[in-house]
């Protein structure tokens, strides 16, 4: 097999993709591309589904109205990796909500049929990061980034300020509490703070969102 070969090859009987999206022509459309690049070993669904597709496909124009709740749902909800599908720059409004609200990436709907298979290739080996045709979060602007730090950290960071305990942190962003621990002291390291109340001041003068109103 080439280099450039795309054909999944992976230990699994079938891949399960979703694509999410109000647009026939869409759908349609990448259904047909998964189906012919992928044969029998992808199973390819269009719309609400019960389980946990291993990847989905999220048409961006979801968000036009500023309604972020169904991408939400499927981020925090499913363990599947949520690939944001955009339109070749024209909505990068779009684009930021998505990486900002968890997107794993965002691939643009003008690439090749290739292009397509291997982002989601390398969406389910978790190599997203090398693969050109995509955005990951790591590209885009987040409060702290300037001074070196991550964008969990910076995550984290934003959820101190929120008054968040560390438990809480955790659970809301799917990771272990000794995994919160390690990014709080890594954050706290980079931007010279020892404790929480440091911490919340700091961001607050580096451009995080002040605490929320209590309700």
């Amino acid at each position: 097999m080439s280099e450039h070969d795309s054909t999944p090859q992976r230990n699994r009987e079938r891949l399960w993709v979703d694509i999410d999206t109000p647009q026939e022509v869409v759908a349609t459309g990448v259904r047909t591309i998964l189906e012919s690049k992928f044969g029998e070993s992808v199973f390819a669904t269009v719309g609400p589904v019960d389980g946990e597709p291993d990847v989905i496909l999220y048409d961006v124009i979801g968000l036009a109205s500023g309604d972020t709740s169904e991408l939400d749902r499927l981020r925090q909800h499913t363990g599947s990796v949520v690939i944001a599908v955009s339109y070749d720059g024209l909505r990068p409004d779009l684009e930021a909500v998505a990486l900002e609200r968890g997107a794993a990436a965002v691939v643009p709907l003008g690439v090749s049929a290739e292009q397509l298979v291997e982002v989601i290739n390398a969406a389910i080996d978790g190599n997203l990061d090398d693969i050109p045709t995509v955005r990951t979060p790591d590209d885009a602007a987040f409060p702290g980034k300037e001074v070196g730090l991550s964008r969990r950290e910076s995550e984290v960071l934003a959820l101190i300020v929120q008054g968040r305990t560390n438990q809480e942190i955790a659970t809301e962003c799917f990771l272990s509490i000794n995994s919160i621990k390690t990014y709080i002291r890594s954050a706290y390291r980079k931007v010279g703070i020892s404790h929480r109340a440091q911490a919340v001041a700091w961001a607050m003068q580096n451009g995080f969102p002040p605490p929320s109103e209590p309700t």
